[in-house]
């Protein structure tokens, strides 16, 4: 790639509140390029950005899809990202590939959840971020006050290069505030117009605004606004650019893919105000010392990039598509893994070219390409030189709050469904497997409903493996507040030996300390023997309590007294002998049900705070404190963890979707004896089975 190419190389994300309309500004604008000879639609299951089976069927995009485009001798890698909650990943993903965010803000709904969560990913990855004002020809569209909303949230630095000519269905064009000239859009042809009469003194105001918000950026235009000179259309183009590139200015423009109306604008600012690759600073990365170090984001620098996104497909393998940060990726070339200490041998180097990827001989720096079958990378992962091995920071995804049991619909399932899951979770990294051991359930963690529900539908697609769901179980305990002394006889006699145990137990609490065996036996009344087969009876009895079936905990038994058979006293038998005697002596010691108690941490807007505090309330929690400030508040919070398995779907709706939270085990407590009769009543129901 010469310095004119990686000058003319642009690679931006379009991210968003979900319904925004960002796949369908993809659509237009490949259309408008070239890249698409015919337009799909989202409504109908036909946009070419939604390729996969489930967001054609759910008309929502699930996966970030990549594309490139020309537009005046520039390239334009096009990231289009889901803009709902569940999805993410795919939008930190997208975000982490690209120079600069074209957030979609749609004109009618103004700053949503999905509209802050795509600014503050931008924000915190430190990339450059123009904002679009979309679907303006709608009936409640108000895009100018929706810009107000937007200078009002974050400040004087959102500068207006647009306003539209008409509003809702009259929509027919916008005024470039820039250059003071107006287009209007006919049948997908912009031809300029004059500036309404009736715009006049808007154009006035709104110009005055990016003239404000561009001279913060420039001393010398700042200088020449104070004293009332005139700015020149290039030094006003030059500085809102260096103000994007350096983070200093969002401009905002306002469109309608729908009508075709600020496409073309829309590329021009992309080509005219966003980064290039050649503008990119040094790469802050790690070296193989554990130091730091700034690589130069050049072709001819030393070799590193990261993986943003995973497929996992059954026939194909896995497709890994990477941002080349610094250096050339060739084909066929060996590359280290610094992360997880493997090496990865290159095979076909893919480039995206409009909608289809094409085999190329190399990627260099500034550019997205794929690469099939890597066998230790994850997404996430960095590759460089084995001998100057280098690393990115690891994208930072939210962690899953949401759990669900997983089990095979059928036998022939059950085999499949180990590999299947692994293989979804290389595709998205903001899923997580675990297996708690008090359970034994395969537990999914997600991040809502939706994603649980397309990654249900995408092991049955692609994977052919069928499953089942269901809330996973509470691993409850059980415990004694009481002292018992039981006695465990056990005497069978079937002609020859026979069976004979007999032992004498104290049953006592044990705070703290765990499942205990211990003997105070005089006289030899129980040979020493004998003695670990009464410590396993002990020990069956505590692996599934005699209340509901749940391990029980933090109890001492002691071994007091018992008698024995000189022929038909053997190990086992004592061992049933011990199996009853701690039943029994559990059963009248007081016994207790214990539950998992979470400790929450809430993020929830200022507004927020009094229905989730209240909801916290009717889910048995208990408010610890809740501080903050700048508009939003962190509750603390213990809440038990059966009340707690839907809460990240419930906060979301609490919330208007912009709530988070995260909970740690803290401790067990004693359940109330209302839901303790619930619980003991379901786990003892036929099929139940209680713990596990």
């Amino acid at each position: 790639m010469t310095a004119g190419e990686r000058a003319g190389l642009r690679t931006v994300v379009l991210a968003g509140h979900a319904g925004s309309g960002k796949t369908t500004l993809a659509e237009h604008l490949l259309h408008r390029t070239g890249a698409l000879a015919r337009m799909g639609s989202v409504d109908d299951g036909t946009a070419s950005m939604d390729s996969d089976p489930e967001e054609q069927r759910r008309h929502l995009s699930l996966s970030l899809h990549v594309a490139a485009i020309e537009h005046d001798d520039h390239r334009i890698v096009l990231v289009d990202t889901p803009g709902y909650a569940d999805f993410v990943g795919e939008m930190i993903s997208g975000i982490g590939a690209a120079d600069a965010a074209i957030v979609c803000v749609d004109a009618a709904g103004g700053v949503e959840p999905g509209t802050a969560a795509a600014l503050g990913t931008a924000r915190l990855l430190e990339r450059s971020t123009l904002f679009l004002l979309t679907r303006c020809d709608r009936e409640t569209a108000d895009p100018l006050r929706t810009l107000d909303l937007l200078r009002a949230e974050l400040g004087p630095r959102v500068a207006p290069l647009q306003i539209p000519i008409g509003s809702g269905e009259e929509l027919s064009g916008y005024v470039d505030l820039v250059h003071r000239r107006a287009w209007a859009t006919e049948g997908g042809v912009d031809r300029e117009v004059p500036i309404p009469e009736a715009l006049g003194d808007e154009v006035t105001r709104r110009r005055e605004q990016l003239l404000e918000a561009a001279a913060e950026v420039d001393d010398e235009l700042m200088a020449r606004y104070l004293d009332g000179a005139e700015i020149p259309d290039a030094d006003l183009d030059a500085a809102i650019h260096r103000g994007v590139r350096d983070r200093l200015l969002s401009p905002v423009l306002i469109g309608s893919a729908a009508r075709d109306v600020g496409v073309a604008g829309l590329l021009d600012a992309i080509v005219r105000y966003l980064p290039s690759a050649d503008e990119e600073p040094p790469v802050h990365a790690r070296d193989g010392s554990g130091g730091t170090v700034d690589l130069p984001p050049a072709p001819d620098g030393p070799l590193l990039l990261q993986v943003f996104k995973t497929t996992a497909d059954p026939f194909v393998g896995r497709l890994s598509w990477f941002r080349v940060w610094s250096g050339t990726l060739r084909a066929h070339d060996l590359v280290w893994n610094a992360a997880r200490l493997g090496e990865e041998r290159i095979g076909q180097v893919l480039a995206p070219r409009g909608r289809e990827l094409v085999q190329v001989g190399e990627i260099r720096a500034g550019e997205i390409g794929a690469v099939a079958k890597l066998s230790v990378t994850a997404t996430g992962d960095s590759l460089s030189g084995r001998a100057a091995p280098y690393a990115l920071a690891p994208l930072v995804f939210p962690e899953p709050s949401l759990p669900i049991a997983v089990e095979p619909a059928s036998k022939a399932d059950l085999d499949r469904l180990g590999q299947a899951l692994n293989r979804l979770v290389e595709e998205d990294p903001t899923l997580r497997l675990e297996r708690p051991v008090e359970t034994g359930e395969q537990i999914l963690w997600a991040q809502g409903e939706s994603q649980i529900a397309v990654a249900g539908e995408r092991l049955k697609r692609k994977f052919g493996t069928a499953i089942i769901t269901h809330a996973p179980h509470v691993p409850y305990r059980e415990t004694i507040r009481g002292r018992a002394r039981a006695e465990g006889r056990h005497k069978k006699q079937t002609g020859g030996r026979g069976q004979f145990g007999h032992v004498w137990l104290e049953i006592e609490p044990n705070p703290g300390g765990g499942v205990v065996f211990a003997d105070r036996v005089v006289g030899g009344v129980v040979p020493r023997g004998f003695f670990p087969g009464v410590e396993k009876g002990v020990r069956d009895v505590a692996e599934r309590g005699p209340i509901a079936g749940f391990p029980v905990v933090d109890v001492r038994a002691t071994l007091v007294d018992g008698s024995f058979h000189e022929v038909d006293s053997d190990e086992i038998s004592f061992r049933i002998a011990a199996q009853l005697a701690t039943r029994k002596g559990i059963e009248e010691a007081s016994p207790v049900l214990l539950e998992p108690i979470m400790a929450l941490t809430i993020r929830v807007p200022d507004a927020a705070v009094g229905d989730v505090s209240r909801d916290l309330s009717g889910r048995r929690g208990r408010l610890l404190g809740v501080e903050g400030g700048d508009g939003w508040e962190t509750i603390h919070a213990h809440v038990p963890q059966a009340e707690l398995f839907t809460y990240a779907t419930e906060l979301r709706s609490l919330t208007a979707g912009r709530g988070t939270f995260q909970g740690r085990l803290e401790r067990y407590e004693e359940v109330p004896p209302h839901v303790a009769q619930r619980v003991i009543a379901q786990a003892r129901q036929p099929g139940e089975g209680g713990g596990r």
